[in-house]
């Protein structure tokens, strides 16, 4: 459970620093139905980029902004739905589109889950603390704009080996910046950086995504429903969603979704040079976001059914294809891909795209139909990636209509059913057991909750899928002791 416990004076604190600042916090129901927000913030919103460090921003944490870079309001799901020409397979693949969220990613609205709750309970000081954001990229992000919103000063922990755009950006709005050595698979070294500020500083709280619960609730509550609306408006059946790793935040959704469509399948992709979840393995890749070589405290192992292990080259070939001029028109005039949906392409990240293979694979292993749907998240897009993007060119050499064909024949059409597992009760336990020796022996965790987590499953996730109504009753209660609507 999500602990909401009172820090009575640390929360008055909080209050009067919110009335200074003019700040109102969005609840969990208003970023999945935006619809709801009241006017004078809508308004607003009218004159605000999606980017700015503005606290009226707090309330486009969601799906569903006008997609534009400043000024806009709400609307529908922001989704694409690719189709059989790109993708080889009959079955629509839904992806919801993260690039639409201020810092262009949907990494700020799991921080905003891990933050917000000791916000509002007083847990967290910012007149004292400091707050700490390891991640392997985009979720260090996220949290260190949450926290310049709350007013908030931040520490962001990521990989050395990271995307140059994330530093830069991340200079410009964290206030310390600290590079770990290796890659998105150092997940240890990131660990490890939190302890010693833990025993050297007595003015920092972690918000560790790979274990605070925040995470796991903020995408149950508002990426499941989102997905849910997206599907539902696409139509057919929906056959079940696929998301790479990473923190396994984003399986939150899977959770809501396998409530509302039962009998759907729940797929968590990693990348096949670090196949922890596969075959208990190691090694270093690069798609970037997603963390390796531990199974993360918030991945709700019992709900999953299918590992898939995606080929980094893969993930890097098709960013390439989708944004260079030869690559589009390949698409368009060889392919027969539509060219607005060409266009748009260039909102997958790599680990976008990483998910769309996923779901790929996926379509292929269960023999899915034109009558399927399958739901993922575009995380990110490739406006994270131009330096990315940039490497490939000076290593390759340039791009050419003939090594677009190659790319799209073997890195997306190509994709067969090997290196997946269609996990049997033994196999999820497997993974599960995998937790004890990150989280128990290195980590401190209890091995009591280790178990709940298995054997009193539905009251261990669905205690916490109902603290949303708690959290957001509390956020509530902070608005209105702040008094600025």
């Amino acid at each position: 459970m999500i602990d909401l416990t009172k820090n009575e004076a640390a929360l008055e604190r909080n209050i009067k620093r919110a009335r200074e600042r003019n700040i109102v916090i969005p609840t969990l129901h208003q970023m999945a139905h935006p619809e709801d927000i009241p006017e004078k913030i809508r308004a607003s919103l009218k004159d605000i980029g999606l980017w700015d460090i503005n606290s009226r921003n707090l309330f486009r944490i969601t799906w569903k902004n006008e997609p534009k870079e400043k000024g806009g309001l709400f609307g529908g799901v922001n989704y694409i739905v690719l189709p059989e020409e790109l993708t080889g397979v009959k079955a629509k693949i839904v992806a919801l589109v993260g690039k639409w969220f201020p810092t262009g990613c949907h990494k700020v609205g799991a921080s905003f889950g891990c933050l917000v709750p000791r916000l509002v309970t007083g847990q967290f000081d910012p007149t004292y603390h400091k707050a700490v954001w390891p991640s392997t990229g985009n979720y260090c992000r996220g949290g260190a704009y949450n926290s310049a919103l709350l007013g908030c000063e931040s520490i962001a922990i990521l990989p050395q080996g990271m995307s140059r755009e994330r530093f830069e950006w991340l200079s410009q709005v964290a206030g310390e910046v600290i590079a770990t050595p290796g890659c998105e698979s150092n997940v240890k070294e990131i660990f490890d950086k939190t302890w010693e500020l833990r025993n050297t500083r007595s003015d920092v709280v972690i918000f560790n995504q790979f274990e605070e619960m925040g995470n796991h609730l903020w995408h149950y509550t508002v990426t499941g429903p989102a997905i849910e609306e997206a599907v539902r408006e696409v139509g057919g059946r929906f056959a079940g969603c696929c998301f790479t790793s990473g923190s396994a935040g984003t399986t939150g959704a899977g959770d809501y979704l396998k409530e509302v469509f039962p009998g759907s399948q729940v797929a968590v992709g990693e990348a096949l040079q670090c196949p922890t979840l596969l075959l208990n393995g190691y090694g270093d890749h690069r798609i970037e976001g997603i963390g390796d070589k531990h199974v993360p405290w918030v991945h709700n192992v019992k709900n999953t059914d299918m590992v898939i292990a995606i080929d980094d080259a893969d993930s890097l070939n098709l960013l390439r294809l989708f944004n260079d001029e030869k690559g589009r028109e390949y698409l368009i005039e060889e392919a027969g891909v539509d060219a607005d949906l060409v266009e748009a392409l260039s909102l997958l990240g790599i680990s976008g795209i990483a998910n769309v293979l996923c779901a790929v694979k996926f379509a292929k292993y269960y023999e899915l139909t034109e009558k399927d749907v399958i739901a993922t998240v575009l995380t990110d897009s490739a406006e994270m990636y131009a330096s990315r993007i940039a490497e490939l060119n000076e290593r390759l050499g340039s791009y050419s209509r003939t090594r677009a064909a190659v790319d799209h024949a073997r890195s997306m059409l190509g994709q067969g059913t090997d290196n997946l597992l269609e996990l049997t009760y033994p196999e999820k336990k497997r993974i599960h057991n995998l937790k004890y020796y990150t989280w128990i022996e290195q980590q401190g965790r209890e091995l009591s909750e280790l178990n709940a987590q298995w054997y009193d499953y539905d009251n261990y996730w669905g205690g916490i899928h109902g603290q949303a109504a708690e959290i957001d009753k509390l956020i509530c209660q902070f608005n209105d002791a702040v008094g600025v609507i």
